[in-house]
């Protein structure tokens, strides 16, 4: 995730990142531009082969068409960004289930022992949650306090191990009753977090949905020049270019960021995340 300062209006306008769409589209502005060109080349050089009040008229309908497909971009970006917030949120009530469970821990075990294993398997649930969503990555990262079984879901045995060695604990008369009700409550977040994780990285959005927006977006702007050369000349090639680079900008980015566990640039720093966990943990079990 891309740390910044959004009161830095000359840097946004004049640094490019490696996150900026314009990179990405360069090589299909400079096809639309020269596809633009073309067409405003032969209807203002050869008018006879253009020269029907329709065809003059054409630009009266991206007048409408535009009204609809701002409307879906709207759609698209708003849905993206709830999957985004969304993440984002369930992230945190990780963190501070594990803060809580740590801090009831700290308070319940007087061994070191007990509290050395779950100070290794509670910020080991997030890293493997984190490597589970985002699967192009392995899990050399784990510590080998648990013998864990890679071929097997990596955090519901993480989860398991927690919640048998509370139970364990409970038997033996370490912890009393009213005490293992209230761990369980800490507990089973990481499942509901696990379950909720999985959704938004196993449910994108519908196939179809995102292809119609893509084809839209390609009519519609294929179709600027021969409605507007007629009144902008060649003005007409950095205006499609312009309108071009909005719209898929906009696909672009809802694309990024409707998963966002991932690694891009404006993905969730599920890293950061980790790691804080980790630190935190450590703090209140050491």
């Amino acid at each position: 995730m891309v740390n910044y300062n959004p009161k830095e209006w000359f840097i946004f306008i004049f640094r490019f990142s490696r996150s900026d769409t314009s990179r990405r589209l360069l090589p299909l502005l400079c096809a639309v531009g020269a596809y633009a060109g073309l067409v405003a080349y032969i209807e203002l050089n050869h008018p006879r082969l253009f020269n029907s009040t329709e065809l003059k008229n054409v630009g009266l309908m991206h007048s409408v068409l535009g009204f609809v497909i701002s409307l879906l971009l709207v759609f698209r970006t708003n849905t993206a960004y709830d999957r985004w917030w969304e993440g984002r949120k369930i992230w945190g009530s990780l963190t501070n289930s594990s803060r809580n469970l740590a801090l009831k821990l700290q308070a319940c075990l007087p061994d070191p022992e007990d509290r050395h294993f779950f100070r290794k398997t509670i910020p080991s649930f997030a890293l493997a949650l984190k490597t589970s969503l985002r699967q192009n990555e392995d899990y050399h990262d784990l510590d080998p306090v648990l013998d864990l079984n890679p071929a097997k879901h990596m955090p519901n045995q993480i989860a398991s191990a927690i919640f048998r060695r509370v139970n364990e604990l409970h038997v033996s008369g370490a912890i009393s009753t009213g005490q293992l009700m209230i761990l369980d409550q800490e507990i089973k977040v990481l499942t509901e977090v696990t379950g909720a994780s999985e959704r938004i990285k196993n449910t994108p959005i519908p196939f179809t949905y995102s292809v119609f927006i893509k084809k839209f977006i390609f009519l519609y702007v294929m179709t600027l020049p021969f409605g507007w050369a007629y009144s902008m000349g060649y003005f007409v090639i950095p205006v499609v270019m312009l309108i071009l680079y909005a719209m898929a900008s906009l696909e672009l980015i809802a694309e990024e960021i409707e998963n966002p566990f991932g690694t891009d640039d404006n993905d969730l720093p599920l890293d950061q995340i980790c790691q804080n966990i980790k630190k935190h943990v450590g703090e209140l079990l050491e």
